[in-house]
């Protein structure tokens, strides 16, 4: 493969004038019109032979001016489409078309774009502008495709490393897995992936039941990374802070890889990691990383969507799967040593379908070992039916309603807020709750936003409703609460329903709504997501009726006399039903399943039946624990 590019122009026109790297992706620039418009055939030829996406763009001499253009695509473009934004990314010939409606840009079998194409020579990329306005979402395009000299470097980088020459039959190859977090844990989800040429870390996150300390990061210190720079690649499979949050850290200390994810994990793990630097200012100690850091991570992502296969190192490919945990959540298929080994890491799944999301895939093309998290793993963790988990929940609410009540419901921002959401939303629309307020405060509004602007990665019903005009995200019953008196006015009001972050009332607006809620009977608080060990949700959820909040906001003892209940049903986590279900239904099956990402007991009980259920090899590591797969 190392001259592969050489390979592909010798068999085109000498109008290609440049031919570079993408990634895994060969880019082709012309300065002939005529082959822009037509030479589509011509390379479809080629990538059928050498199986490697190719894209053809036109040289910047070719190009229409950008007012030009700007002015022909909004003549071209109908006006109900709601062109809201035109971006011009000049280094790589690309005009972003960010839009209400993406189709009416499209166009009918690609009609549109196709005129917009020929008549300026610019490739026009179609994207869909949330239904709710997302500062980080135009911050993250701007950082992207504003003075990109530096990211099509980076990008042709990256490529000449995947492309480099490699000889399997010239090295002893094996596969190994280093638990650098998450090792009989929940949280600092962190693995090292090793084989004689690649290095792969597969997510970076915090401890989130524990507030400072070594346990809360990962074990980056270990001799296997050595260099940051010896690791060629991270893999986010999504953007919870405990897979997430320390991959702007791993840049501050002078990582300047890439990192492979889907577009809205990219989104939501830039605004979780925003969070944590506000949170620690707010509480007065220096944050983990910067903003600047964040901007960092965001210019070295390469997004891919499900199904879509790329090169990420000379040995491995990847693909990510929808793994119906939270949006843009990815079961990630690896496929090493071109078919030595094929290790699917799932990380956080769910194996139900959700209000949300479609339930987690689990067909591959080949397996041999996967892993399988544990959160809800033990034979007490078997969740009931959703419809019945709901029922209860409208129950309580009326219930509390009736006696003049508020009702808390703690949120993780991201994926639990958002089905808290649409529930809500469905049962006052269908009269299954009174009109009462709804309060979303914290980063939950942000998140919904950026949820709008990728409906594709939605559950066909939810997707459905917002190509249709119906938006539920956007309904008129929520209330977005940001100041302090905004608080205040909800503390004083009547009955309501307060969706804030964050889930485990570790910080955040639920601690101060929990403090003043706390001491009346009439008030209820509801626990649909996992509460981390010494969380003090896990204190409230396990019935201490006198609490102690952090110092950090006011250190207070409470005396809990509200209403305090859990619902395990509603969670976006697999349950150990659907665990098992998940391993059972695989197709291939595995021959090796390693568990983590539960407390220890969970792992080995969830282990010792998958054992008996499938005489299959089933692993509970601890951390710092490495695993040869091959």
């Amino acid at each position: 493969m190392p001259d592969i590019l050489k390979s592909i122009t010798d068999e085109l026109p000498n109008t290609i004038r440049d031919a570079i790297f993408e990634g895994a992706n060969i880019v082709l620039y012309t300065d002939d019109k005529e082959f822009f418009k037509t030479g589509e055939k011509r390379i479809k030829e080629i990538v059928d032979k050498i199986k490697k996406r190719i894209e053809l763009r036109a040289d910047q001499k070719i190009l229409a001016p950008q007012e030009e253009t700007d002015k022909t695509i909004r003549a071209l473009v109908p006006e109900e489409a709601g062109i809201v934004n035109i971006i011009f990314d000049a280094q790589r010939s690309i005009v972003i078309i960010e839009a209400k409606k993406p189709g009416l840009v499209i166009g009918k079998q690609g009609s549109i774009i196709n005129d917009i194409k020929n008549s300026t020579m610019w490739l026009p990329v179609v994207q869909r502008s949330p239904a709710i306005p997302s500062k980080i979402t135009e911050k993250i395009r701007s950082v992207l495709y504003a003075n990109n000299t530096y990211r099509k470097k980076f990008l042709n980088d990256i490529g000449k490393k995947i492309y480099k020459e490699w000889n399997p039959e010239k090295m002893d190859m094996w596969v190994r897995l280093t638990y650098l977090g998450s090792g009989r844990q929940v949280g600092r989800s962190c693995l090292l992936l090793q084989t004689p040429n690649s290095k792969i870390l597969l997510d970076c996150g915090i401890n989130p039941g524990v507030a400072d300390g070594p346990e809360r990061f990962p074990y980056l210190d270990v001799s296997e990374i050595g260099d940051l720079n010896s690791i060629d690649a991270i893999i986010l499979s999504h953007a919870h802070t405990d897979h997430s949050c320390v991959i702007p850290y791993l840049y501050k200390m002078g990582y300047k890889g890439p990192v492979y994810m889907t577009a809205p994990t990219r989104d939501i793990s830039a605004l979780l990691a925003l969070d944590f630097v506000g949170v620690a200012y707010k509480q007065a100690v220096s944050p983990l990383f910067k903003p600047e850091h964040i901007k960092e991570m965001v210019r070295h992502s390469i997004c891919l969507n499900y199904g879509s296969v790329s090169d990420i190192a000379p040995d491995i490919r990847i693909t990510f799967y929808n793994a119906g945990h939270v949006l843009g959540s990815a079961i990630v298929h690896i496929n090493i040593g071109n078919g030595l080994h094929n290790f699917v890491y799932t990380a956080d799944t769910n194996f139900r379908k959700s209000r949300l999301l479609d339930p987690a895939v689990n067909h591959y093309p080949r397996v041999e070992t996967i892993t399988l998290e544990s959160t809800y793993g033990s034979r007490n963790d078997v969740l009931p039916p959703r419809k019945e988990t709901e029922e209860k929940f409208l129950e309580l609410v009326r219930e509390t309603i009736k006696r003049k009540g508020k009702i808390l419901i703690p949120e993780l921002g991201l994926g639990h807020a958002q089905e808290t959401v649409l529930r809500v939303e469905e049962a006052i629309r269908t009269g299954k709750l009174p009109e009462i307020p709804v309060y979303i405060h914290g980063m939950i509004w942000d998140i919904n936003a950026i949820h709008t602007a990728y409906p594709d990665f939605l559950s066909t019903s939810v997707r459905s409703q917002i190509f249709q005009d119906n938006n539920p995200f956007t309904s008129s019953i929520f209330k977005r609460i940001g100041s302090q008196a905004e608080k205040n006015q909800v503390l004083e009001g009547g009955p309501c329903i307060i969706i804030a972050t964050s889930g485990m009332l570790m910080g955040g607006a639920s601690v101060d709504y929990f403090k003043n809620l706390a001491g009346n009977p009439k008030n209820l608080i509801v626990f649909g997501c996992y509460q981390a060990l010494g969380s003090l949700g896990r204190k409230v959820q396990e019935g201490n009726t006198t609490v102690t909040i952090d110092k950090d906001y006011g250190g207070e003892t409470i005396e809990v006399k509200m209403q305090v209940e859990t619902l395990n049903g509603l969670s976006a986590h697999s349950g150990r039903n659907d665990l098992i279900q998940f391993v059972n239904r695989m197709n291939p099956k595995p021959k090796k399943i390693i568990i983590h990402h539960g407390e220890q007991s969970k792992c080995l009980d969830l282990a010792s039946t998958l054992y008996r259920q499938n005489r299959v090899e089933t692993i509970v590591p601890r951390n710092l624990e490495t695993i040869r797969l091959k």
